[in-house]
């Protein structure tokens, strides 16, 4: 009978885990009571240029899942991890991490990706004074 009732109580446990696509959350032990929050989420860098790398961090507490869009690869809940990211153009990047009871925190940021200026060569420069220092020189006035 004390089986019995272990085991329904059991299950009905299980049942009050069940969120999100019905998979079964588990709120690890190290975990700190309260709500899912953002603790950081941030570039190394706040501007690059077109193929240059930065580092995207971020950190949660008391997250299940953290997805950040555009799609990255290895994001995982943590209190401190980075990925590389290499944009090819200025782009928003959105954390969304979701917790244990089903709330959710949301952070976003933008990081800027601007082109090199273009700058003439130096020599160019030099020959096209150089030529208008001659016939200034040819040419008094």
């Amino acid at each position: 009978m004390l089986v019995a009732a272990g085991m329904g109580a059991a299950l009905w446990g299980f049942n009050i885990l069940r969120r999100f696509d019905q998979r079964v959350w588990v709120h690890p032990a190290s975990a700190k009571p309260g709500p899912v929050r953002i603790l950081r989420f941030y570039a190394s860098a706040g501007t690059i240029v077109p193929g240059e790398k930065a580092q995207l961090c971020y950190g949660v507490e008391n997250a299940k899942a953290v997805h950040i869009s555009p799609m990255l690869q290895g994001v995982y809940p943590a209190h401190s991890h980075c990925v590389e990211i290499v944009p090819e153009h200025t782009t928003h990047y959105t954390l969304q991490a979701v917790g244990y009871d089903g709330t959710v925190a949301i952070r976003s940021f933008t990081l800027a990706v601007q082109d090199i200026p273009v700058r003439a060569p130096e020599n160019l420069n030099y020959a096209a004074q150089r030529a208008h220092t001659c016939f200034a020189a040819t040419h008094r006035v």
